[in-house]
């Protein structure tokens, strides 16, 4: 019988890890190196237009690394978090940048919103939610028509369970030991299956790697481990 992390035990760990957000060098160093991808990638999917004034809704959105430069750009950007501390996290370090970001402290599997947004964002979020599948049944109905939305998770194969999960967290200590479990990943096939039960269009998907000779991060055509997609409803 499978042990599947329960909500709880999420929970507790990001709440452990709250005050990390902001050391570039801590334990979401990973994060903050990926930012510029993460980045160029939701820029990517609008065809690089201008986002000042988009409203953008990131799910799961930890202490704000992503917010942050949206809301520079001119977005205007709520983030949503189901650990009231990363919440704290964010609004403090928003303030002390002079950035204004809507912070609300929720858990978007218990309750809703009542907002419609241009970009939805759910970076690393479905692998840790108790029924993703249920999440994206409802998150759908905050975005606006001609909106999208965006995910990055981690694929569900041999490749990952070793790289992602065994090497990242308990060799390289690239994250956190316990931030994922193997059986909440999704495969790419499985994610795109359910959007389409749920009337969307799949539009993009693309893999991030890691490139061990030049010890960085890139965008890539390979998503047998991390991935990115984008979807969008259809009409």
């Amino acid at each position: 019988m499978m042990n599947i992390k329960s909500k709880n035990e999420e929970f507790a760990l990001f709440n452990q890890l709250s005050d990390e957000w902001w050391n570039e060098n801590g334990k979401f160093k990973i994060l903050h190196q990926i930012k510029s991808h993460r980045m160029a990638y939701i820029l990517d999917q609008i065809n690089n237009r201008n986002i000042k004034n988009l409203k953008i809704l990131d799910v799961g959105c930890g202490g704000g690394i992503i917010c942050e430069p949206l809301a520079r750009l001119g977005a205007k950007v709520t983030g949503i978090d189901f650990v009231p501390n990363n919440i704290k996290v964010a609004k403090i370090h928003s303030k002390k940048n002079k950035l204004k970001i809507n912070y609300i402290y929720k858990d978007i599997e218990k309750s809703k919103l009542d907002e419609k947004f241009d970009i939805i964002l759910m970076f690393e979020v479905l692998e840790h939610l108790d029924n993703w599948k249920k999440t994206i049944k409802n998150i759908k109905k905050n975005l606006h028509k001609d909106g999208i939305i965006i995910f990055s998770t981690i694929n569900r194969n041999l490749l990952s369970k070793l790289f992602a999960i065994k090497i990242a967290e308990n060799f390289l200590n690239w994250i956190p030991k316990g931030t994922h479990d193997y059986n909440k990943l999704i495969k790419p096939e499985e994610l795109k299956k359910i959007l389409s039960k749920e009337k969307f269009h799949f539009n993009n998907i693309k893999g991030l790697v890691f490139d061990p000779l030049n010890r960085e991060w890139k965008l890539s055509k390979n998503y047998m481990i991390n991935y990115f997609c984008t979807a969008s409803l259809i009409n």
